[in-house]
Order: structure tokens, then sequence, then C-alpha cells
């Protein structure tokens, strides 16, 4: 998901530079949004994995 908002990054910034404004202006919408989606998912499952972490118990030999 990060290499979506950074494409789209990429995105805004070429069609920036060649002046289509609007057209930027949608690209970067749409990576700031992949990336807090990134986030907040990079958040929830370094969470899941601390809370998980002493439950797991070993495998019988």
């Amino acid at each position: 998901m990060l290499y979506w908002a950074l494409l789209f990054f990429i995105v805004a910034i070429i069609a920036a530079l060649f002046g289509f404004g609007g057209i930027a202006t949608a690209a970067a919408g749409i990576a700031r949004i992949l990336f807090f989606i990134f986030v907040v998912m990079f958040i929830a499952f370094l969470i899941m994995s601390l809370v998980s972490r002493g439950r797991v118990t070993p495998p019988m030999p």
C-alpha cells in the first residue's frame, strides 16, 4: 500500500510540473489517503503483534 501511495505522489509531482493542476490535486489526495491508511494499518498490526506476543506457546517436542 505504501508503494501505491508513493506512485500516486510521483504522478502528482509530474502532473504539477507539466501544469495539470486538477490531476495533480487528485493524485496528491489519493496518495495522502493511502498513506494514512497505511499508517493506521501499521499501528494496528504493531499493537496486535505486541499484545499476542505473550500468548504464543512453543510447540510440544
